[in-house]
């Protein structure tokens, strides 16, 4: 207690229901002391995410001197502090994070951009490859409201970087539109959140709330109504974008079912099937989401391939 006001809580972190409490109280109080009744750094990690974007701090309980470390650079970001019995092992341990924590030098997040669910800032990526690379499962998202023409969401391999896949409201001699779906692509693939998280898509389920993105980057939720999961073959597509500080470009890749009815977004901006794109021809992506855990923000390092 500080005067009358609430500075810390206890939390004994069991099993799951425990884990939930403990995210419940990020952000209403200034520290959370963690202890664990079987030492586990999965929870600590969530707890961990989950904080970087409240005022609340984490100490952890530490019973064992290997302990600290994990605790200690949880996430690369680890732990506020470490609280240990007044034996040698602990406090040498202990110690030893502290001076490695002090001496680390702070390693800014890559890119200049970071996602923002006010107005995303997209940018053209060049397109290097285009190879078919078999069967695969794809994803096509229905949602309970109508999309706009160079309207879609946003999807890719890496968080760092995704596409502007086009909804089905392209008028084709073939095929009616579906001005509610997106063929969003395979299941490993993030998506942006209306709430600014990723998901897999593989993780989606009926009630979600998507970004719905335009071309100009802005953006509003859309609620997911169905999934439509079929095997179909898949376009690898690789991109590079010149976005690094260092001036390198970087690549990434999306994969998309090889369909005429499967549209990125170009810069003009227009829908562009992915199976008339060439090499050298330009798409609009979002750049710098930063590396995710669980498909919350951390800024911590991380390289996806």
């Amino acid at each position: 207690m500080s005067d009358t006001n609430v500075v810390g809580a206890a939390l004994t972190v069991r099993d799951g229901e425990d884990q939930l409490t403990g995210l419940e109280t990020l952000g209403l109080v200034e520290w959370l002391l963690v202890e664990f009744t079987t030492w586990s750094m999965i929870p600590l990690e969530n707890l961990i995410a989950h904080a970087e974007h409240t005022p609340t701090k984490i100490a952890a309980v530490i019973t064992e001197p290997m302990q600290a470390q994990g605790a200690g650079f949880a996430l690369e970001h680890g732990v506020d502090a470490l609280v240990v019995m007044n034996t040698p092992s602990l406090i040498e341990a202990s110690l030893s994070v502290k001076a490695q924590r002090t001496a680390q030098e702070e390693d800014p997040l890559v890119f200049d951009e970071s996602i923002s669910l006010l107005t995303m800032d997209m940018k053209p990526a060049l397109v290097e490859s285009i190879e078919a690379v078999g069967i695969g499962e794809r994803y096509c998202l229905d949602f309970i409201s109508l999309f706009d023409a160079n309207e879609g969401v946003l999807v890719g391999s890496s968080a760092n970087a995704m596409v502007l896949v086009h909804s089905e409201t392209i008028p084709s001699s073939f095929v009616p539109t579906r001005p509610f779906r997106v063929n969003a692509g395979s299941p490993h693939s993030y998506i942006l959140m209306a709430d600014g998280r990723t998901k897999y898509l593989s993780e989606l389920v009926t009630g979600d709330e998507v970004a719905a993105v335009t071309a100009q980057g802005a953006t509003r939720s859309v609620v997911l109504g169905r999934l439509k999961i079929e095997q179909r073959p898949m376009l690898k597509i690789g991109l590079k974008h010149s976005v690094n500080k260092d001036g390198n470009p970087y690549r990434f890749h999306v994969f998309m079912q090889q369909a005429e009815t499967v549209r990125l977004v170009c810069p003009a901006p227009e829908a562009c099937s992915v199976t008339s794109l060439n090499e050298g021809q330009s798409v609009l992506t979002a750049i710098g989401g930063g590396a995710r855990h669980i498909g919350v923000h951390v800024s911590t390092s991380m390289e996806e391939r």
